[in-house]
């Protein structure tokens, strides 16, 4: 049996353009076409790379795809269909290894005590997610899993589409970069051809877009700038509801230097693409979160099988 790297076949790829297109038309995919924020704010991101623990799978070959070339499409409804296809199976792939890894800290939190082992992924979890070296133990367990969690696909759906100019900005195509993250050490990433006399940041490049999505989602998980967010995504964990990428956008006011006027542009563009029927795919997919089947979300092999159902 062959295995499905990204790249599907030309009957493939009409087909699951049909179905996208269906699926976007069912709540209207007539929105305005936006270009990025200039001021897309970001802390200095890592390459992507997961934190790896005994539970978590390799990733499929297909995660290290390049991005397709978005920039040949003449109907803006076909290049946005494309564009959310592109994203959605690398959105569910980040995060069912992040509900893993959330199964995991459960798994810790019910020993009665820790192995050195344990005790030192622990300990790296907090460095890299930012939580006080200073807890320890369930106090410890308990911030990493406030820290440790999903960002709901139209929420990454639309800021992907904002900060890249749907997959043609130049940062995009030559660095992976969806998002606009930034870096600060020299040659990390793409200088900006606009930026200010005596500024030293860069824009950070890929290895491939899944790994721009995943540092997206840890910068989001661990920046002292989206605490706002985090505190809605809390919220609604504890009071069982489904999370949600408009309201978890409120707290997205340093994310650009427009602040309430980027949340509203986000905002809208979740509203007028109907993004919101990504995450009651994502819903949907994640009704099981028995370990095994998240075992198999977070290494399938056919991309198809991350697609909406």
């Amino acid at each position: 049996m062959s295995v499905n790297t990204g790249a599907p076949s030309s009957a493939a790829k009409k087909r699951h353009a049909l179905a996208f297109a269906l699926l976007l038309l069912a709540g209207a995919l007539f929105g305005a076409f936006y270009k990025p924020s200039p001021g897309a704010f970001s802390s200095r991101d890592d390459a992507g790379e997961e934190f790896q623990f005994a539970t978590l799978p390799a990733l499929p070959s297909w995660a290290n795809a390049p991005l397709p070339d978005f920039s040949g499409y003449a109907d803006t409804d076909e290049k946005k269909a494309a564009f959310f296809e592109f994203l959605f199976p690398r959105i569910v792939l980040a995060n069912s290894r992040i509900l893993l890894e959330r199964k995991y800290l459960d798994a810790l939190a019910a020993k009665s005590e820790l192995t050195g082992k344990e005790k030192q992924w622990l300990k790296d979890e907090a460095k890299r997610l930012r939580v006080d070296l200073a807890l320890a133990g369930k106090a410890q367990i308990a911030k990493l899993k406030r820290r440790l969690d999903v960002i709901p696909p139209s929420l990454i759906m639309a800021q992907a589409a904002n900060e890249s100019a749907w997959g043609t900005s130049r940062f995009a195509v030559e660095g992976n970069n969806l998002f606009g993250q930034w870096c600060f050490s020299a040659g990390c990433g793409l200088v900006p051809l606009s930026r200010v006399s005596g500024a030293s940041h860069e824009v950070a490049t890929f290895s491939s877009p899944y790994r721009s999505v995943l540092a997206y989602i840890q910068n989001l998980n661990r920046h002292p700038a989206y605490q706002t967010l985090r505190d809605i995504r809390l919220t609604d964990r504890k009071q069982q509801e489904p999370l949600s990428g408009k309201g978890l956008a409120a707290g997205l006011e340093l994310y650009s230097e427009r602040g309430e006027e980027y949340i509203g542009e986000i905002t809208a563009m979740i509203r007028h693409n109907n993004l919101t029927v990504y995450d009651q795919a994502f819903a949907e997919i994640l009704q099981d979160q028995n370990p095994a089947h998240l075992q198999q979300l977070a290494s399938a092999r056919d991309i198809d099988e991350l697609l909406p159902r």
